[in-house]
C-alpha cells in the first residue's frame, strides 16, 4: 500500500524532477496488410494503424489527467515494412511511408516506427527495396522513423549492410539538407535489436509479438541526480543501492500505466522499459549524474566506470518493479539531447572516441551526435563497424544514429529543438578506412555465441 509519504515524494519526482512517462508507444502487427499492389498494400496500412491506434492518444490522455502522470509521447511502432515489401510488383515503396504518415497524422500521434528491415545474415527483395528507399522515405514525411538490424550475436555482421548504410545515412543528410539533415535523426542501425523496444528511432512491432501490444518507456534522469545528490559522497556499494531503490520506484509508475493502458485499450501488456532518457532540459541529464558521482565532468577518465555502475544499478531495480521488462533498459547516453553531454562534447571532454567506449557499457550506443557533413560514406559505414561490434561480440544492443550535418563543420552547432535538442558538430578521424569497409561480406559471428 502507498503511504502518504510515498505520495508526496512521487508527486515531488514529477514536480521538480522531471519524472515523466516518456512514452506509451502501441505495437501493431501488419502481416495481414501484404498484396501485390502496393496502393493495396499503403490503404490496409493506413486503415490497421487508424483502426488499432484510433484510442490511443486520449486514453493516455485520461490516464495522464487521472493520475497526475506526465505521459509525453504517444507512439506506435509497426511490423518491419520490409516483410511487406516483399510481395509488392513495384519497387517504388514510398506510398507505403507516406500512408505511415497518414495514419500518423490522423491518430495524432509524435513517431511512429517500423520502416525498417533485419538484414543481419542477408537481404531479400523486400529489404533492398525498403533500404533504398529510406532517405526519400524520411525526407518526405516528418513522423516516420527508421532502422535496420545489420547484426546479431549469433549471425556475426552484415557489412554488406552496413556499406550499403553509410551510403543511406549521406544520402538521407542530403536529402533533408535544408533542415540541417535532420532525416538522419529517424534512423538508426542496429545490432541485436530488441522487437518490444518503444522509443523512436528504433522502434518496431517484432514478429515475435502479440497482434497489438503496449510497451510503455519511462524516464527520470532528474530522479536519481537528485538521489545521488543528497547521498553525497558514500561508497560505490551504497551508491548503487540508492540508485537501485531510486530505479524501482521510477518503473513501478511505468508499470501502473502501462497496465492501466493496456486495460482501457483492451490490447496485451508488453514491457515496460526502464531507460533513463534524457531530455535539452536542465536537471534532466545523464551527464550531470556520472558528474555527481565524483566527475569533473563527463568524458573525463572513470566516465565509463561510473556509467556501468548506474546502468546495472538502473536494471536490477528496474526488474524488481515490473512483471515484463524489455525494450532497451538502462541509461541513455544521446548527445543532442542531453544537456550535460552537449557542453562536455563542445567543451572537448567528451569526443566520438569516448563515446563508443561508453557505449560497451550503456543501453544502446552512438545517439544524436553531429559529425561534418563532408564526412565520407565509407567513414561512416567505419564508424557503424565499430559500433556494431561492440555489441556483436559483447551480446549487447547497440546503434548508431548519426547525423552528417549538411554544410557544416567541426565547431558549428546544431539546433533542432524540442527533444532533439542541439549539438556541436564534432570531429571524426580523416584516415580513410574505405580499404577496410570495401571488402564487404560477413564478419563472422564471435566463438560464444555457439551456445546450443
Amino acid at each position: 500500500m502507498l503511504n502518504m509519504f510515498d505520495i508526496l515524494e512521487t508527486i515531488k519526482m514529477i514536480d521538480e524532477e522531471h519524472l515523466d512517462i516518456r512514452t506509451v508507444t502501441m505495437g501493431i502487427s501488419l502481416r495481414d496488410c501484404a498484396s501485390d499492389s502496393v496502393k493495396k498494400v499503403a490503404d490496409k496500412v493506413y486503415d490497421k494503424i487508424c483502426a488499432r491506434a484510433e484510442k490511443l492518444v486520449s486514453t493516455c490522455d485520461e490516464i495522464s489527467a487521472e493520475y497526475g502522470i506526465p505521459i509525453i509521447n504517444k507512439r506506435v511502432s509497426v511490423t518491419p515494412i520490409s516483410f511487406l515489401c516483399d510481395s509488392v510488383e513495384s519497387d517504388d515503396v514510398i506510398p507505403i511511408a507516406r500512408a505511415m504518415q497518414r495514419a500518423a497524422e490522423t491518430v495524432g500521434i509524435n513517431f511512429i516506427g517500423g520502416f525498417s528491415a533485419l538484414v543481419h545474415k542477408g537481404f531479400t527483395k523486400g529489404d533492398r527495396r525498403l533500404i533504398s528507399a529510406i532517405p526519400e522515405a524520411l525526407a518526405v514525411t516528418e513522423c516516420v522513423c527508421s532502422s535496420v538490424n545489420v547484426a546479431t550475436t549469433r549471425a556475426g555482421i552484415n557489412m554488406d549492410a552496413v556499406e550499403e548504410m553509410g551510403r543511406v545515412i549521406k544520402n538521407t543528410a542530403y536529402l533533408t539538407r535544408d533542415k540541417d539533415s535532420i532525416g538522419c535523426a529517424k534512423l538508426v542501425v542496429f545490432a541485436n535489436t530488441p522487437e518490444d523496444n518503444p522509443f523512436m528511432a528504433g522502434a518496431f512491432h517484432g514478429f515475435g509479438e502479440a497482434e497489438c501490444a503496449i510497451n510503455v518507456g519511462v524516464s527520470g534522469p532528474g530522479v536519481v541526480l537528485s538521489a545521488v545528490e543528497r547521498a553525497g559522497h558514500c561508497s560505490f556499494t551504497e551508491l548503487a543501492e540508492i540508485i537501485k531503490r531510486t530505479a524501482f520506484k521510477i518503473t513501478r509508475m511505468g508499470q501502473l500505466v502501462a497496465a492501466e493502458a493496456s486495460r482501457r485499450l483492451d490490447t496485451e501488456f508488453g514491457i515496460v522499459d526502464l531507460s533513463l532518457a534524457p531530455t535539452p532540459a536542465k536537471g534532466d541529464s545523464v551527464a550531470r549524474i556520472l558528474e555527481a558521482m565524483g566527475l569533473e565532468v563527463a568524458g573525463t577518465h572513470g566516465t565509463t566506470a561510473a556509467l556501468a555502475l548506474l546502468n546495472d544499478a538502473v536494471k536490477k531495480g528496474g526488474v524488481m518493479a515490473s512483471s515484463h521488462v524489455g525494450g532497451l533498459s538502462g541509461a541513455f547516453i544521446p548527445v543532442s539531447e542531453d544537456a550535460g553531454m552537449v557542453e562536455a562534447a563542445a567543451s572537448g571532454a567528451l569526443n566520438l572516441d569516448k563515446l563508443e567506449a561508453m557505449t560497451a557499457v550503456c543501453s544502446v550506443g552512438l545517439d544524436m551526435i553531429a559529425i561534418p557533413g563532408d564526412t565520407p560514406a565509407a567513414t561512416i559505414s567505419a564508424i557503424i563497424a565499430d559500433e556494431i561490434a561492440i555489441g556483436t561480440v559483447n551480446n549487447k544492443t547497440t546503434a548508431v544514429r548519426v547525423i552528417p550535418v549538411y554544410g557544416k563543420s567541426e565547431g558549428d552547432n546544431v539546433c533542432y529543438g524540442g527533444l532533439l535538442g542541439e549539438a556541436p558538430v564534432i570531429p571524426v578521424h580523416r584516415a580513410s578506412s574505405e580499404p577496410f569497409i570495401a571488402r564487404k561480406g560477413r564478419i563472422p559471428a564471435p566463438i560464444h555465441s555457439q551456445r546450443n
